[in-house]
């Protein structure tokens, strides 16, 4: 549906963006996530054609969006960060005027206008000055103009920003409904969002793509690394010592908490054997466990390890090897 290659800009000397190539694909909900000021609404308006690139292309249903720039828009619904609504406008008012200018036909547009305003149950709201509506319903009018002339693709830029936890959810709910006959792009800074509605991410910082994985996966990977957390009487010392030396655990950090020797192991877990053999050579060695539970990296830490390291990977395993900076709650 959509490729991005090698897109490069630059602001004077700054690359705001820097050699990006991803795809979307047909009836996909693309996650595009990074901290702020890492090069995403850059992307997208470059993407949506408001915004010419450095170097690079992008193409949009077979159209290149410089080359037949006219062509590639009739595929794109664009709804960015601040909905492009004009307050002076009623919003039936305003939706008319968008299809007009997407080129929609006359006898077609107020079907449109209708469907539109029923998927975002504004239908109420079609005699109201948009200046009087709240920010969700705003949010919603951005959403219904971003519909009009029934668009492939949807560049959804920071769509939940400023709404209260009802108007997200609803948002997020929307997007899979949307997901379902469009493609959708869909930018955020917030992993949780992102992972609520995305199939596929992308995550980019400092205008550099620096992973590119399915959700699932990233939560298969992470099941991969895990950490277990011991309470053990003993000496300390002895203790990490003996940790270190079970086959599978690649890392020991010592927890201070209440006095107790407490432990926090970073160990390669396909199976029981590495707990197994860590219980065993433990009390072999007159070590008692008291506790032993096991966690796992969140999403989260995932999202902080990649943006931290700054390093491109094609995957995310490399980028779970290390032992976190803290431990992970159990």
């Amino acid at each position: 549906m959509v490729e991005i290659k090698r897109l490069t800009r630059y602001y004077g000397k700054h690359p705001a963006i820097r050699d990006l190539s991803f795809e979307i694909r047909d009836n996909e909900i693309l996650g595009f996530l990074g901290p702020n000021g890492a090069g995403k609404s850059t992307t997208m308006n470059i993407i949506a054609g408001y915004l010419p690139s450095t170097s690079g292309t992008v193409t949009v249903n077979g159209f290149d969006i410089t080359e037949q720039a006219a062509e590639a828009k009739q595929c794109i619904g664009y709804l960015p960060e601040i909905p492009p609504v004009y307050p002076d406008m009623r919003v039936e008012e305003y939706l008319r005027f968008v299809a007009g200018i997407k080129g929609v036909k006359r006898s077609e547009i107020p079907a449109q206008i209708e469907q539109a305003m029923e998927r975002l149950n504004i239908t109420d709201m079609r005699k109201r000055l948009i200046r009087s509506l709240s920010k969700g319903y705003k949010q919603r009018v951005g959403f219904a103009q971003a519909l009009l002339g029934d668009p492939k693709l949807l560049i959804l830029d920071e769509p939940t920003v400023g709404l209260d936890p009802a108007q997200v959810s609803e948002v997020r709910a929307l997007i899979r409904d949307l997901g379902k006959d469009h493609s959708v792009i869909f930018s955020s800074h917030i992993l949780a969002e992102i992972s609520a509605v995305c199939n596929r991410v992308v995550i980019i910082n400092k205008g550099e793509i620096l992973a590119e994985d399915t959700i699932s996966h990233l939560e298969e990977t992470m099941t991969a690394n895990k950490q277990l957390r011991l309470t053990v009487a003993g000496e300390k010392d002895k203790i990490i010592r003996i940790l270190k030396d079970v086959r599978g655990v690649k890392s020991v950090s010592d927890i201070q908490d209440m006095g107790e020797n407490r432990f926090q192991c970073v160990a390669v877990l396909e199976s029981d054997n590495v707990r197994n053999e860590i219980m065993s050579v433990l009390l072999a060695n007159d070590c008692s466990i008291v506790e032993m539970s096991m966690a796992k990296l969140t999403l989260e830490e995932v999202f902080l390890k990649i943006t931290q390291q700054g390093k491109k990977r094609s995957g995310i395993e490399a980028l779970l090897e290390e032992t976190p900076e803290q431990p992970a709650e159990s």
